[in-house]
């Protein structure tokens, strides 16, 4: 047992011995060829000129050959990378102009609020009659009913029957005062009657609604003359209206006598509201 023990250590020894011989004589051959190198380096032959740029060309593309996926695969993460920046970036701008769009939209539409309240304003400054403003909030709107609801009501001093005007012209009446709103029956509604009077033949008549867009004229006197464009004004018959509000133009059409008014009745955005008549106070 003994002498098998002993043989194995001497194989064992043998072996690391050759390893490091073949080591030792690897190293000795890689130093004898890197003097080799230098000393053909020095050496400005021809052939070796020839035989040194074709090894430099061989390790230069061979590592611009190696080297290439890895660029090639840093190319493709930056190409990502950027696609991906882009993206965001796109997406921000987008966001900042569709903001951008509607602030510019919302400042269009302020501005034409704001030159509609001024011509409103500047109508109660240079009207003889104490008005007050309101927007219409809901429309009910039928083949025979015409009519909307604004937002004010007896808080503001608005009672029934008084005149609404759509800047000077009249529109309509009010009807079913509450005390934030009110119903306001425009004069093309089945159920309006408004006493007028055209000019100039100063004839009298009843503006009748008709559910449809133009009222007609009912109740003219017999030898009446009447013409297309003559105005009509209310007349101020009953004391239910300030007399000389204009309304309209006659417009006679297969014998009948309707009215063209001055507003157009599904295009109202604010209107007036005739409170008191300065000019009737004592």
């Amino acid at each position: 047992m003994e002498t098998s023990r002993e043989d194995v250590g001497i194989a064992i020894r043998s072996a690391f011995l050759k390893r490091g011989t073949r080591q030792g004589f690897s190293l000795f051959v890689l130093a004898i060829f890197s003097l080799l190198l230098l000393f053909a380096e020095s050496i400005k032959a021809k052939p070796i000129n020839y035989f040194r740029s074709i090894i430099k060309d061989v390790i230069y593309q061979g590592s611009a050959i190696v080297s290439s996926p890895v660029k090639g695969f840093g190319s493709i993460i930056n190409a990502t990378k950027y696609h991906i920046l882009l993206s965001e970036n796109y997406e921000k701008l987008k966001k900042d102009y569709d903001q951008l769009k509607n602030e510019y939209v919302e400042k269009d539409f302020l501005k034409f609020e704001n030159k509609q309240l001024r011509n409103i304003i500047d109508d109660q400054i240079s009207s003889s009659k104490i008005l007050i403003s309101a927007r219409p909030m809901l429309d009910k709107q039928s083949p025979y009913l015409n009519s909307f609801i604004i937002n004010s009501g007896s808080n503001k001093k608005i009672k029934n029957s008084l005149a609404v005007l759509d800047g000077q012209n009249f529109i309509g009446r009010t009807v079913d005062v509450n005390f934030f709103s009110s119903r306001i029956l425009l004069v093309s509604d089945l159920n309006s009657r408004i006493p007028v009077i055209i000019e100039p033949t100063g004839h009298h008549a009843i503006l009748v609604g008709r559910g449809e867009k133009s009222p007609v004229l009912e109740y003219l006197p017999e030898d009446h003359n009447l013409s297309n464009e003559d105005k009509v004004y209310t007349s101020g018959k009953e004391g239910i209206f300030s007399p000389g509000i204009p309304i309209g133009e006659v417009e006679i059409k297969d014998k009948t006598f309707s009215v063209s008014l001055y507003s157009d009745l599904t295009q109202i955005t604010f209107v007036n509201i005739i409170l008191e008549d300065l000019n009737n106070r004592e």
